[in-house]
């Protein structure tokens, strides 16, 4: 017979759990979280399981108490799929209801007054859903290693807690499994709370996460083509500038720029232009290497850093001017021709990511003067970023005075 402060403890778990598994699945509607949902659901079907085998003490039926612990178990399944499911993958069904089923054979198969056996075979289900839940989570471990362990530590304790009475169950005597019994059971509540908010700060803080992951990916990522965005791509290249001159390795930066981009988008409409950008980013991430970095900086530029020599990098920018002339945009009114523009800069170990810009950019302007749909290579990195701001504004003004004296 549980003593009092065990039926408290267990009261007590039995509230803490519903209230957060109601809370999780109030949260997973509000974010469409199909994850949250499981886990929400489990923590309901647990706090059910313990409140009725509570509640009923020595008055539970042995039909009861087989189906009281088996939808106990079902909610163990449960959080384990709750995880697969937060990592993308399917919920595992076989699984899910396996520990109900063998804990409905072992009960059905064991003498009624094998209640030690009893518990050392539920706390060993446990134990599997707790090991599966905690492999689920240590597989992620990479994406994020420092933010991860108390999401591996949790189901792990918990497993061990319940393997406890497994492991010290072949030096109890027979006439100790009463007095161990009622140990256990005091033991199992006290985790039970503990693991039960233990759990809910493990879920939201993957959750939190994500959330943060997502946000800062938008941040850095343009919604068109998916490439990196201005600020993403700056990021991202100074992390490998840094990377690279720390090697004593040189890299090249190439700017691209779509000939007569805004012709196309006044003759055959905006959504041509869009599936000419989606195109070209397309063409620009096959072309490169893994390693490569590649962004839309505005418009119709795209830009790409590579660890690599300017000759190197000037055969690369062949390669992906050639790829686009012969890709093609097909609209209503027939075939869009397709082709580039390219300024291609290369500097030592070190050099800053906006000095390589401003000479690529210097490049570009000279492959656009010589008949555009061709690949320029920078002669010399600016002297300053000041003098090169001053060489473009008079570059873009020189034209527009001619026009204003014509």
């Amino acid at each position: 017979m549980m003593s009092l402060d065990s039926i408290t403890l267990y009261l007590v778990a039995t509230m803490v759990a519903a209230l957060l598994g109601a809370m999780m699945v109030f949260f997973g509607r509000q974010e469409n979280s199909p994850a949250l949902k499981w886990w929400g659901t489990a923590y309901l079907l647990g706090a059910a399981s313990v409140a009725l085998w509570t509640a009923a003490g020595d008055r539970l039926g042995p039909h009861l108490y087989l189906a009281l612990n088996a939808v106990g178990f079902v909610a163990c399944g449960m959080v384990w799929n709750a995880a697969r499911v937060f990592h993308g993958r399917k919920p595992n069904w076989p699984g899910l209801v396996l520990g109900a089923f063998a804990w409905a054979a072992a009960v059905t198969l064991l003498d009624p007054a094998a209640s030690m056996l009893r518990m050392i075979i539920g706390a060993g289900i446990v134990s599997v859903y707790a090991a599966l839940t905690a492999s689920e989570l240590w597989v992620e471990r990479r994406k994020s290693l420092q933010r991860r362990w108390p999401a591996f530590v949790v189901p792990v304790m918990h497993g061990c807690v319940l393997m406890l009475p497994i492991l010290l169950g072949s030096f109890l005597r027979p006439h100790d499994a009463g007095f161990s019994s009622s140990i256990w059971v005091t033991v199992f509540a006290v985790e039970l709370v503990l693991y039960a908010v233990g759990t809910v700060f493990v879920i939201f803080m993957l959750v939190s996460e994500r959330t943060v992951t997502a946000h800062r990916t938008a941040a850095s990522t343009d919604p068109l083509t998916g490439m990196l965005n201005r600020r993403g791509f700056s990021e991202a290249c100074g992390r490998v500038i840094e990377r690279e001159a720390k090697a004593g390795r040189p890299v090249t930066v190439m700017i691209f720029d779509i000939d007569h981009f805004k012709s196309i988008n006044d003759r055959f409409g905006h959504p041509a232009g869009d599936e000419m950008l989606k195109l070209f980013s397309t063409v620009v991430v096959s072309n490169l290497r893994i390693t490569d970095m590649s962004g839309r900086i505005g418009g119709e530029e795209f830009a790409a850093l590579l660890p690599c020599s300017l000759e190197e990098g000037v055969l690369v920018a062949e390669r992906v001017r050639e790829a686009f002339e012969t890709s093609g945009v097909v609209v209503d009114e027939g075939p869009v021709d397709t082709t580039v523009s390219i300024g291609v800069a290369g500097g030592p170990a070190g050099t800053e990511l906006e000095v390589l810009l401003a000479s690529a950019d210097t490049a570009l302007y000279q492959a656009k003067r010589g008949g555009r749909n061709r690949v320029e290579a920078a002669e010399e990195l600016p002297l300053s970023l000041e003098n090169w701001r001053r060489q473009s504004a008079a570059r873009i003004g020189a034209p527009q005075a001619r026009q204003v004296t014509a």
